[in-house]
């Protein structure tokens, strides 16, 4: 069966579902998240996407990313992506959203209203294989550093999140 996801308007409303491959060729506004997870040491862990992830495969990004399917609430997807992907679970919470487009060397075009989330965690990761190229724990000036010196090392989405991100933790923390 083909995966649909939620198609959203600029305020985040439910505006249908359609199959993930027919929106990313048409550049159609979807529901997405991406989930910044943090450690007691106040490491972030980063993830290397597969290689055959159908855009941005081999990029490092946020610990986890992806949309809500079909009839599916965001705080379940969230949750079911971080055990799908990462092995564990961990509370989350929504600190804002944002709405970005661009336009892949393949001709697949992402345009999300993407909900950032932060959490906590200090046990295992036990990454998937076959969603995840590798994952590593980095201190934040570690990643910011290497941000900034390997930009095209990083995912679009996540280059965007991550100085709103860090504006955030420097206020309230990582929870």
């Amino acid at each position: 069966m083909t995966e649909k996801i939620t198609l959203v308007d600029e305020n985040n409303n439910i505006t249908g579902y359609e199959e993930k491959l027919k929106v990313h060729q048409l550049g159609l506004l979807h529901a997405a998240f991406s989930i910044f997870i943090f450690n007691d040491k106040e490491e972030m862990l980063i993830q290397k996407r597969h290689p055959a992830k159908y855009h941005s495969g081999g990029l490092w990004a946020n610990s986890c990313c992806s949309h809500p399917r079909q009839d599916e609430i965001i705080d379940q997807a969230i949750h079911r992506r971080l055990r799908e992907e990462l092995g564990f679970d961990c509370p989350l919470k929504k600190i804002f959203d944002f709405t970005y487009r661009v336009e892949f060397e393949n001709g697949l075009i992402e345009h999300e209203l993407d909900n950032v989330f932060l959490g906590r965690f200090n046990g295992p990761v036990h990454p998937n294989p076959q969603k995840i190229q590798d994952v590593k724990w980095l201190k934040l000036d570690d990643l910011a550093s290497d941000i900034k010196n390997r930009s095209a090392q990083y995912a679009y989405w996540f280059k965007r999140a991550w100085p709103r991100v860090i504006k955030f933790i420097s206020h309230y923390g990582t929870l």
